[in-house]
């Protein structure tokens, strides 16, 4: 298996990590993470208890749907924001669940392309970060990448993506 190889295309590790059910897992995982995300949380309580919506004459008059419609049409954007900004945290965190997306990606796109995965031995360790850098960023910019040219692309900060 590991002499021949063929170029693959990131739809098809796309698919693959659809279809094996990757895709739910990592989106699972993602989702606890969230949840267990004590930060998260505490700044979302802290917008509600500091909202227009309930800080407004008249509020306690509302009913509670009145008051859930307003709220969230108040907070709904600022609260997504700050939950994709954390995700993506996640998703590009060289350790933990990033390494686990990275791994998984890098995985499926060896056994597509029919190269035999080795663990890469303790000093080439920066070596192995370019290949599992290159893995991530076919899947998520959906962009060709030869299999056989070093990658010099780097996982960049949310910051830069937005």
């Amino acid at each position: 298996m590991g002499s021949s190889s063929k170029v693959v295309r990131p739809e098809e590790v796309l698919e693959s990590l659809k279809n094996d059910g990757s895709i739910d897992a990592l989106r699972m995982k993602i989702i606890a993470q969230l949840k267990a995300n004590e930060d998260m949380k505490k700044n979302t309580m802290m917008m509600v208890e500091q909202s227009k919506v309930l800080n407004t004459p008249g509020a306690e008059k509302k009913t509670k749907r009145e008051l859930f419609d307003a709220l969230r049409q108040e907070l709904e954007t600022p609260v997504l924001e700050k939950a994709s900004k954390a995700v993506w945290e996640l998703i590009l965190d060289n350790g933990g669940l990033g390494k686990e997306i990275t791994e998984t990606v890098e995985k499926v796109f060896c056994r597509l392309s029919g190269i035999d995965m080795m663990p890469p031995p303790p000093s080439a360790t920066g070596a192995h970060q370019e290949k599992d850098d290159m893995a991530v960023d076919e899947v998520v910019k959906s962009k060709e990448v030869d299999a056989f040219e070093p990658s010099s692309s780097r996982k960049r900060p949310f910051s830069d993506i937005n």
